[in-house]
């Protein structure tokens, strides 16, 4: 059943990873999520995404660890098992820490790529992610946060962590856009915390965009969450410590979202339940504001029409940035889309987030020309 009485406040002030991550508890999968949401251990909620399982299916499908291909993460372009198949921990730990709060993205990628040894995994995938970051120098208006975090909890980053020590899984590869296998973990955390993980640079840059360019003058730009589903990211901005950036203003973030899908639990209250495009018709286009996209379904006319009646200068995007089809186009990146029709519109930044095993996101930043 769904989690009606979850508290998302005292959930956060509860957080300890400690205490419910796999990875410092030693104890199971199943078990942590049954203590850390106060789910029974007999429960069989059914978590429905392009696939469906239970906690307990999911547990047996961890225990199972590499049997059936489960772990076969790591192949060429022709479908051969890459050599090395399976990173070491160390070189997963390398990967996960890129998204620490306590690292600055753009300058962690470069020194991971420049120290990677050539016989390693984390060589060609140190390389890819470096490669695709955008601006490699030069980043626009200081976007990614250059000191360490003084506090910041997220407990979906606590678990994606664990996700990929216990998965075997030390990022992207080119090749990554073949892969079609998934894991029985990413349902349960989908239902609970959503479709991607908000690091800390990735919400830092939300906030940096919505501050006014005169203070004085000018109020924050409200941030329009549209798709926003069960409301973690909402939820994470509008708890982001904004004193952290010195002399920002308070974050504006509004939900809406069909709430057709259906969630274990949901973060945020007042989402506003309606169409996205019926929102932006009737609220000038969201002029004045960011457009914030997480995961928006590539099946249907959601994307296009969305990003073409936007009327604001700022678009943000978080999705796949590789051609396997699972966010905003089946068959074009988003880049690739702006480009060819919204010419209004420029790249200014793109960089990696977290990524589950077999899946390769990022965060896409579209700027209007001025």
């Amino acid at each position: 059943m769904a989690l009606k009485n979850f508290n998302p406040d005292t959930f956060l002030e509860n957080w300890s990873a400690e205490k419910y991550s796999p990875t410092h508890s030693g104890k199971p999968f199943a078990q942590c999520i049954g203590e850390a949401f106060d789910i029974p251990p007999t429960d069989k909620y059914v978590y429905r995404a392009q696939a469906e399982t239970t906690l307990g299916i999911t547990q047996r499908a961890i225990n199972a660890k590499r049997n059936h291909g489960l772990h076969g993460w790591y192949h060429d372009d022709e479908g051969n098992p890459h050599d090395p198949q399976y990173p070491s921990s160390e070189e997963i730990t390398a990967y996960t820490t890129l998204f620490s709060p306590t690292l600055n993205l753009q300058s962690a990628l470069k020194d991971w790529a420049l120290n990677a040894k050539a016989d390693t995994l984390r060589k060609p995938i140190s390389n890819h992610l470096h490669s695709h970051f955008h601006p490699q120098e030069n980043l626009p208006g200081g976007l990614l946060p250059k000191k360490k975090a003084r506090q910041h909890t997220n407990p979906y980053y606590d678990l994606w962590t664990y996700t990929c020590h216990e998965l075997e899984w030390a990022g992207p590869l080119p090749s990554t856009t073949h892969t079609k296998i998934s894991h029985h973990m990413l349902p349960i955390f989908y239902h609970h915390f959503g479709c991607i993980v908000p690091s800390y640079a990735a919400l830092h840059v939300l906030a940096k965009l919505a501050q006014p360019t005169r203070p004085s003058k000018e109020d924050v730009r409200p941030i329009l969450d549209i798709g926003s589903g069960n409301g973690y990211w909402t939820y994470m901005l509008r708890h982001f410590p904004i004193e952290q950036l010195g002399g920002a203003k308070k974050l504006h973030v509004h939900a809406i979202d069909n709430q057709v899908s259906e969630y274990r639990l949901t973060w945020i209250r007042d989402t506003i339940k309606t169409d996205g495009l019926a929102y932006l018709r009737q609220n000038a286009g969201g002029k004045g504001c960011v457009l914030l996209l997480v995961y928006p379904q590539a099946t249907g006319e959601f994307t296009g029409p969305i990003l073409q009646a936007f009327e604001g200068d700022c678009i943000v995007v978080a999705g796949t940035q590789n051609g396997n089809g699972f966010t905003a186009f089946q068959h074009q990146l988003v880049d690739e889309w702006v480009a060819e029709n919204l010419g209004a519109f420029e790249l200014i930044l793109r960089m990696p987030l977290p990524s589950f095993a077999g899946k390769d996101e990022a965060l896409f930043v579209f700027q209007r020309r001025k």
